[in-house]
This record gives C-alpha cells, sequence and structure tokens, in this order.
C-alpha cells in the first residue's frame, strides 16, 4: 500500500511509482469518486486540449468568448437552441 501526507495548503504528493505507471504528467486530472459506501476512487486523465475539443460543438450563431463567459445558466441555455448571444 502506497500513502501520501497532505500539507497544510490541503496539497498531496502521488507517489512516483503511480506518477510513473500511469504517465501522470503536470496538468493531468485526478477525478475522485466517492462511492456509496463510502469508498474513494480516483481516476487520472489528461487535460483537455483546445486541438481535443475544436469541433464538437456546432452553434447555429457566431460565438464570442468574451460574452459566452459572462452569460447567465438561462442564457446560456437560449444561445444552445439557437436563440440568442
Amino acid at each position: 500500500m502506497l500513502s501520501s501526507k497532505i500539507y497544510n495548503n490541503n496539497q498531496t504528493v502521488i507517489p512516483s511509482v503511480i506518477r510513473k505507471k500511469h504517465n501522470l504528467k503536470p496538468g493531468d486530472i485526478i477525478e475522485w469518486i466517492e462511492e456509496d459506501n463510502g469508498e474513494i476512487k480516483i481516476k487520472f486523465r489528461e487535460k483537455s486540449k483546445l486541438r481535443d475539443i475544436i469541433g464538437i460543438i456546432n452553434t447555429k450563431n457566431p460565438t464570442n468568448a468574451v460574452k459566452l463567459k459572462k452569460m447567465t445558466k438561462d442564457e446560456i441555455k437560449k444561445f444552445k437552441k439557437g436563440k440568442g448571444a
């Protein structure tokens, strides 16, 4: 069994054996999954890069990243339906 310490700033270190086995790099994401029985499972994945997600979403209207960032949840729903922004 491997273990690691939680430091004052709530950070921890992933043991090198695990990092090497799973080819983990800075910027990778750790997903924490709490099971119904209280057991914690973790999954590792790479951070999504722009080149990985380009073209996934199609909209009827041109997008403006600044406007989208400022939109409320209701405005985003309308935008997704092609009714605004």
